[in-house]
């Protein structure tokens, strides 16, 4: 017999996250971050006897989507593989029809089955489901190369570059917290091109616990004693994920992005021994210089047709498909 409930505390999803071995978007003290920001957990929680699964949402006038915000490189199922975990899914999916018309969620991965698993729970759970990609990643498997092996293979303006700033900038990778370092990075990043962050307090709290577990990987590039550029890396189960990056544009000309990703690409191929890196979302020209695998990331958008609010944009649905 499966139960399934909701509640409003990602206290409930420690035993699950503890168990997932997936990215740091996975964990219960992320969602609790992002709880901290102001966003209302829905927590979809199913169990029977052996198994336990749940979907980390939040909800807005009926429509369901996921515990997130822009920091996540991805979002998807906390539950067991196999045929127990997706009976589960397909209790929360259907159970989901008392707490909302709409369930919409992004940005899934399908390279694990993610995708397919959560639009199959909701299929077989009675709702109309439209899967399509939504978003890209850029991924660099190493394949066991060492760095100067990887750096081979870089485009040559990119080599160039490296070998006429290298020697103007000085790097450093820290792999605690620095709360110095980290205004630094604040100030740079303010003075960017980049746009004001949507939550400097959580990503502070997020690099602050990384570091705590021995998983931060922060970069910052100096100049003649001031610091112009600075990067945020985590990394964990062989994976390096670059979370943020930004340099004074005051100082463009010295290169310091390229020479501290250089320094950072090298630390966690030659030193953490990574298997892959992950430069998160979006599909921003100069990623291609540096990652070499690209992969999409889905939005699944499932339709209760039992609930007239589901309508409209099920007609708009059938119009957009009769019109392609």
């Amino acid at each position: 017999m499966i139960e399934a409930r909701y509640h409003d505390s990602v206290n409930v999803l420690q035993a699950l996250s503890a168990n997932a071995a997936g990215a740091p978007f996975d964990r219960a003290e992320w969602y609790a971050l992002l709880a901290e920001t102001g966003l209302t957990p829905l927590i979809a929680i199913a169990r029977d006897a052996d198994h336990a699964a749940a979907l980390a949402l939040t909800e807005d006038g009926g429509h369901v989507s996921p515990l997130r915000n822009w920091y996540s490189f991805t979002w998807r199922q906390l539950a067991p593989e196999g045929p127990a975990g997706d009976r589960l899914l397909e209790a929360i999916a259907r159970q989901l029809k008392t707490r909302g018309h709409r369930v919409t969620l992004e940005p899934v991965p399908g390279e694990d089955g993610s995708a397919q698993r959560l639009a199959q729970a909701f299929r077989a759970a009675g709702w109309r489901v439209l899967v399509e990609p939504c978003d890209t990643n850029h991924v660099l498997p190493v394949r066991g190369r060492s760095f100067a092996e990887y750096w081979e293979d870089r485009p040559g303006q990119l080599r160039t570059t490296l070998r006429r700033k290298a020697k103007k900038v000085e790097t450093q990778v820290l792999t605690r917290f620095d709360p110095q370092v980290w205004a630094e990075y604040e100030a740079i990043y303010a003075a960017s091109w980049k746009p004001a962050e949507d939550q400097p307090a959580m990503l502070r709290a997020f690099a602050r616990r990384e570091g705590e577990a021995g998983r931060l990987r922060l970069g910052v590039a100096r100049a003649d004693g001031a610091t112009i550029a600075a990067q945020c890396w985590t990394v964990e189960n062989a994976i390096a994920y670059i979370h943020k990056l930004a340099h004074l544009e005051s100082h463009t000309a010295l290169s310091a992005g390229t020479t501290l990703s250089a320094a950072l690409f090298q630390h966690v191929i030659d030193i953490d021994k990574v298997d892959l890196i992950d430069f998160g979302t979006g599909d921003q020209s100069y990623k291609a210089d540096w990652m070499e695998d690209v992969r999409p990331r889905f939005c699944i958008d499932c339709l209760d047709p039992a609930q007239p609010r589901a309508w409209p944009p099920l007609a708009k649905r059938v119009l957009l498909s009769s019109s392609a």
